[in-house]
This record gives structure tokens, sequence and C-alpha cells, in this order.
């Protein structure tokens, strides 16, 4: 029998990095995630501690063109979604995100795509320079800039927890989310619910 993981507490160095929690991948969106809109409960309750607690908050976002390179008319395997500007692209309305956080946008150009975060952004800097040493991460998709958010934040040499109750999956393929944690945990992040999570004492 597998044992639980093991507490965490909230601590100087954490980071809560919120990945594309944007109309288009809500139920109703043009790419849309199913339950994607779940995510947002747990969110809001890490961004009060977070903000009480004076750790950063960053949301990444995909902010396309109109003729990006993912999109299905230039070959890509998406319809168009999050185009720059467009109610789409805009995070959640009930994402309670704080006017101090820090907003990244990537795949911002027709022939570069970008699942991660650190995809051709300045995310690693900007964390680096706000002494972040450890990433809450949550949002969506699991199965995609999740996953590729993950694998580039442990390369860079975070410690990542992955928020399970946060994370929901587009599942292409089914199973394709719970192999995607199997490959996230398998390279070193440690899946937690925001529950589980404690603050200082």
């Amino acid at each position: 029998m597998q044992s639980p993981p093991a507490p965490i507490t909230l601590q100087p160095g954490d980071a809560l990095l919120i990945v594309d929690v944007q109309n288009d991948f809500l139920p109703g969106g043009s790419l849309a995630v199913r339950q994607g809109d779940d995510v947002v409960a747990p969110l809001n309750a890490l961004i009060a501690r977070c903000t009480q607690l004076r750790l950063p908050i960053v949301a990444t976002r995909d902010w396309h063109p109109t003729d990006h390179c993912s999109f299905r008319e230039r070959g890509g395997p998406w319809p168009p979604h999050c185009v720059a500007g467009t109610p789409g692209a805009a995070f959640a309305l009930p994402l309670a995100l704080p006017g101090s956080a820090t907003i990244v946008s990537k795949a911002v150009t027709p022939d570069l795509d970008a699942y991660s975060g650190f995809g051709g952004t300045d995310l690693h800097d900007r964390l680096q320079a706000a002494g972040v040493r450890r990433l809450l991460v949550g949002g969506l998709a699991t199965d995609y800039c999740i996953l590729n958010t993950v694998r580039d934040g442990l390369a860079n040499g975070y410690e990542v927890i992955l928020l399970t109750d946060a994370i929901r999956a587009v599942d292409v393929t089914p199973g394709d989310g719970q192999r995607a944690i199997d490959e996230m945990t398998r390279l070193g992040a440690r899946a937690i619910a925001s529950a589980d999570i404690g603050n200082p004492a």
C-alpha cells in the first residue's frame, strides 16, 4: 500500500504558478478542457494564502496571433484559441488574480508554439529575480501545458509541487492525463492536493 505524500508547508522561496486558466480552455471555450473550471476554486484558495504570505503568484497565458502555427488552418492540431486581446484569451473571470500577479505570455509569434510557460519567455529570469526555489503548479491542461511547464521547471532546477486538485486533462487519448502525472512524478515532481499544503507555524 502506497504511503500518503509527506506534508509540505508554504515557505519563503515558494511561488504559485498558474498555467493557462483562460476562457477558451474552460467549458464553452473553443478548446475546452472537460471540467476545466474545477481548477478555479482550489487555485483561488491558494492565491489568497500566497497573497497573505507575500509569496509570488505567476500566471501564464497563451497569447496567440490570428495566424498561429498551432491552428488547424496552418496545419496545427488545434482550433483557433486564445487569440491575443480576445475574450477567449482572457483569464477566467472567477480566477481571483491579484494586481500584483506576474503575467507571462507565451506563443506570441506566428511560427513558434510553446506548451511550456518557460518556452520562449522570461519566466525563469523572473522567478530567479524573485528568489523562487519551489513552484506550486496548477491550471490547464495536465497533459500539455502543465506537463511541459513542469518538465522545464524541474530541468531549470526548481522543486515542483503538482497540485492534483487544481489540474485537468484534455485526454485526447483516454488516460493521457494520468500518464502525464506519472511522467511528472517520475521526473521528480511531488503530487499533492492543495488542501494538504500547510501554512507556516
